[in-house]
């Protein structure tokens, strides 16, 4: 193969010589030296197995011949020494020895003067420059990269480059079934006969970046073409410098058979949206936008193609593909992963080589082991902006609580656990994805173990647990907590992650009457987090420390409801007794009075870590006098009497 094209680089150089000879000859006037010259180019030209690139540029720009000679006038000057001082010689002016328009007009037969016009192709598409105030006698310089594909080198502008990537058509068996259908869709749209009003904008609407832009490649690659890749971000403010960019990169899009797709991330700010729209419209190139939602166009026509994520199923099969022979024994036991989890197609690719890396360094764990381990650290990337990740230690032993709460807690993680046969092979999930999320309501007074519980269920569930802070995602601003929400469930989607909505009496609170724009914004927030609730697929845990102040239209469309009652007595000296770890040195501590103490099990734990640091530093084992010392702050802090007699 490389043989063969640099036979055919050869020839077309030579080929391009000759014609560039066979031009000087015209311009030379000299009959006999034009007759050799073109006798030398028809030569050169059928030693070309394929079109050469010059004339394949001029056909692809719809080059009129006489802009076609006037391009090959400018680029002689470029490639053949003494080709200046021939054209100075034919104008009969040996101060310009150089290509001008002029002089095309002048020498070249079948000269028109709309090949000067600013929207013919030699200038519209950038073809050649002009230097100078002079259209006429300025010299007419070819564009670098003109000269660079007439000898058949493929090399990007250079003022292009850092703005458009080249993307990399993936192996189809990496793609989803249904991502193959948008495939099919989208070069069906492309292969069509292009309208008059040229090429609609593609938009192809979904959260997974790479596989928007697979799905271009792929469809791309079935026409025979590349695909560049341009971030929205990267688009010019400047309208000026913004058609430039249209300009140079239709002349890239033709010389290198390349698709564009405009890469409009979710977090972009409305201008940058507004730009990046209106520089996919100005282009008559085949463009199309990878955008979450479709946006609006005002001067084009658009066809939306929507690529969702992979299902579970899908995604099963593209693990088996990732794999290779290592996923040999899989055989269905990935059901379980691509159920809790789902990645994106980058994260598919990274969590796989992680798996490879590990079996290649023989590590003995199961496929599937590794694989669920290899999602969560890959799906944490997104997710770890937007809430904060606890490390879930605890266990069933560090719970105290009534049996009744214990008992719902392990339904809870059984829910979770068992989703998968539930939903998918028992059939509970074919008919709509509306209530397939498990979400948990856990209410009761700050330090009663809502926290805990849910670090409890993580660990057993070996799943990621985030606490977003609901204050903080509520915003005063209309739309800006759907648009906060949505961020957090789609990184979540992908993590399976357990989410501990904290303090969701900011947003979950009796929803009033409506009065005016702001309440109707606001019961539109509840309703957009409950339906994202019930689409998720995790766990969502919200947090509350007064159940009563919360709709029952919400509570009802809640799983589970879980009530963490005060601890009474037995229950104090129980928390007591296992909050002091092994290692830590006791004197005589009197437990029936520490139970007497009337506090939650999040401030027992607060008295017990002052105590031990007061016994520390004293360096002695933890007294009953340290921690009543210790009890003696906390309840300062809680602005709570605590008597003498209680610690005494």
């Amino acid at each position: 193969m490389t043989a063969e094209l640099d036979s055919w680089q050869g020839a077309n150089q030579a080929y391009l010589f000759a014609a560039i000879a066979e031009l000087g000859s015209r311009l030379q006037g000299n009959d006999a030296e034009r007759a050799t010259a073109s006798a030398a180019l028809a030569t050169c030209q059928s030693k070309l197995e394929s079109p050469a690139a010059f004339d394949a540029l001029a056909t692809a720009f719809g080059l009129s011949s006489f802009e076609r000679a006037a391009l090959l006038l400018a680029i002689g000057t470029e490639l053949r020494a003494g080709f200046g001082e021939l054209c100075a010689a034919a104008a009969a002016d040996p101060r310009r020895p150089w290509a001008t328009f002029a002089l095309a007009l002048t020498k070249l037969p079948d000269a028109h003067w709309s090949a000067l016009a600013p929207s013919g192709p030699l200038r519209r598409f950038h073809l050649v420059e002009i230097d100078g105030d002079s259209t006429l006698h300025g010299r007419l310089r070819p564009a670098e990269r003109v000269v660079a594909h007439a000898c058949g080198v493929c090399v990007l502008d250079a003022r292009l480059h850092g703005l458009f990537e080249s993307v990399t058509p993936p192996d189809e068996d990496e793609l989803a079934a249904s991502h193959r259908q948008a495939v099919v869709r989208v070069s069906s749209l492309w292969q069509s006969r292009r309208p008059r009003s040229g090429w609609p904008v593609v938009q192809l609407c979904g959260p997974d970046t790479l596989a928007k832009l697979a799905v271009v490649a792929a469809s791309a690659q079935r026409l025979g073409l590349s695909t560049h890749c341009l971030a929205a971000a990267d688009v010019p403010v400047a309208a000026s410098e913004r058609e430039l960019l249209v300009r140079l990169w239709e002349r890239e899009g033709v010389l290198s058979s390349s698709a564009l797709v405009i890469d409009v991330h979710d977090g972009d700010p409305p201008e940058i949206v507004r730009h990046a729209t209106g520089f996919a419209e100005r282009i008559a190139t085949l463009v199309a936008l990878s955008v979450r939602e479709p946006v609006a166009l005002r001067r084009s026509t658009s066809v939306r193609v929507d690529v969702p994520r992979a299902s579970p199923v899908e995604q099963q099969a593209l693990w088996r593909h990732l794999l290779g022979p290592a996923g040999n024994e899989l055989n269905g036991a990935m059901a379980r992963v691509t159920s809790q989890f789902s990645l994106s197609l980058a994260g598919l690719r990274d969590a796989s080589a992680e798996v490879l890396a590990h079996v290649a360094a023989g590590d003995q764990a199961a496929v599937e082991s590794l694989a669920w381990s290899a999602c969560r650290s890959q799906s944490r990337v997104r997710l770890e902006d937007l809430a904060q990740r606890i490390e879930a230690r605890a266990g069933w032993d560090d719970l105290v609580l009534p049996d009744e709460q214990t008992t719902l807690l392990r339904d809870l993680a059984a829910n979770v656990r068992q989703r998968a046969v539930v939903y998918e092979t028992w059939g509970f999930g074919r008919t709509s994805d509306r209530g397939l999320g498990i979400s948990a309501l856990f209410a009761g007074v700050s330090g009663t173990g809502k926290t805990l519980a849910a670090e409890v269920i993580a660990r057993e569930l070996a799943l990621d647990l985030y606490r977003i802070d609901l204050s903080q995602v509520v915003s005063k601003y209309i739309g800006e907590t759907e648009k906060n929400l949505r961020r957090i469930f789609e990184a979540a989607e992908e993590a399976g992650a357990v989410l501990l909505f904290d303090e969701a009496d900011a947003l979950f609170g009796k929803r009033s009457e409506v009065k005016d724009s702001h309440d109707r914004y606001a019961n539109i927030e509840v309703s957009y987090l409950l339906q994202r609730m019930e689409q998720y697929r995790g766990l969502a845990i919200l947090t509350s420390n007064m159940r009563n102040a919360l709709d029952q239209a919400f509570l009802r469309r809640l799983r589970f409801i879980i009530e963490f009652p005060f601890p009474d007595f037995a229950q104090r000296l129980e928390i007591w007794r296992r909050v002091f770890p092994r290692e830590v040195p006791l004197g005589a501590i009197d437990w029936p009075r520490l139970g007497k103490l009337n506090v939650p099990g999040g401030t027992i734990r607060n008295i017990a870590l002052s105590a031990a640091f007061i016994a520390a530093d004293a360096g002695t084992a933890i007294e009953m006098a340290h921690l009543s010392r210790a009890a003696q702050a906390e309840y300062r802090k809680l602005e709570k009497p605590l008597s003498d007699a209680v610690l005494a």
